[in-house]
């Protein structure tokens, strides 16, 4: 499957095994920090920030980087549904998306520990996906 990126939010790059290691190395961490925490908001922030490093990862085997500006947490998110083909990925990661903005723009939110559970478990089916992904590929693994 052929994936567009718009140069608006995305510059072509040289990614190499060793740099798309780090990166998916990062997502792996963060997710570790959610993984060892009793804080929802603790557990629902590493685990987003997991998910999108893990989107960052995959755009990059994919030889691109993700432009800081308004919306590329959305870009990402859309990206990693495609490259995956997991229209959830990008449904459920805006939902993340928008509690985030709410809990860091708007005075805090509060999540349940059923609600951080289920967000939980998804990212962690969503990073297993992505990693047999990266394996599969011959051309960096």
């Amino acid at each position: 499957m052929k994936i567009n990126f718009d140069s608006k939010f995305f510059q072509k790059i040289k990614a190499d095994k060793k740099i798309i290691s780090k990166y998916f190395s990062s997502a792996l961490k963060d997710f570790g920090i959610a993984s060892k925490n009793n804080y929802p908001e603790v557990i629902f922030n590493f685990s987003y920030s997991a998910l999108l490093k893990t989107g960052i990862t995959l755009i990059a085997y994919h030889g691109q980087r993700i432009k800081s500006r308004k919306g590329h947490h959305i870009k990402i998110l859309e990206k990693l549904s495609q490259i995956l083909d997991d229209k959830n990925i990008e449904i459920i990661g805006d939902k993340m998306r928008k509690k985030r903005n709410l809990d860091l723009y708007e005075g805090g939110i509060m999540i349940s520990k059923k609600e951080m559970g289920y967000y939980f478990d998804f990212i962690k089916a969503v990073i297993h996906k992505a990693d047999k992904y990266l394996k599969s590929q011959k051309s960096l693994f």
